[in-house]
């Protein structure tokens, strides 16, 4: 399977990449290039990585998120993964990596944004 990625800009300032697919030695390098074209082209607020539609990631696909999180650090910028797959959230849970990424909950197909309900409401 390839990997698509989209990339959009978010409300202030914010740029999101979202890769399709699976993320692994084959492909890893699309997601460095990714982030390296959009802090080519100047300094987001923050770049968030939105992982839902990723359904594999190997070692190299994670060096690579890990080498896009260093490269933004340098430059000033926040990388945080969003929506990660539940197959995505485990390997950075695994690795250890979830805390550096944001600490994001998995992503569930269908499952309603969380919302606080006030009371009378």
């Amino acid at each position: 399977m390839s990997l698509s990625i989209v990339k959009s800009v978010l409300s202030g300032g914010v740029i999101e990449i979202a890769p399709r697919g699976e993320v692994d030695v084959d492909t890893a390098y699309e997601v460095r290039e990714a982030i390296a074209e959009v802090l080519a082209k100047g300094r987001p607020s923050r770049i968030e990585l939105n992982m839902r539609l990723v359904t594999f990631i190997d070692s190299v696909g994670i060096s690579a998120m890990v080498a896009g999180f260093q490269t933004c650090e340098v430059s000033g910028v926040k990388l945080v993964v969003t929506e990660p797959s539940r197959f995505v959230h485990r390997q950075l849970w695994v690795t250890g990596l979830l805390g550096l990424f944001g600490a994001p909950e998995p992503y569930f197909a269908g499952a309603a944004p969380a919302r606080e309900v006030l009371p009378g409401a």
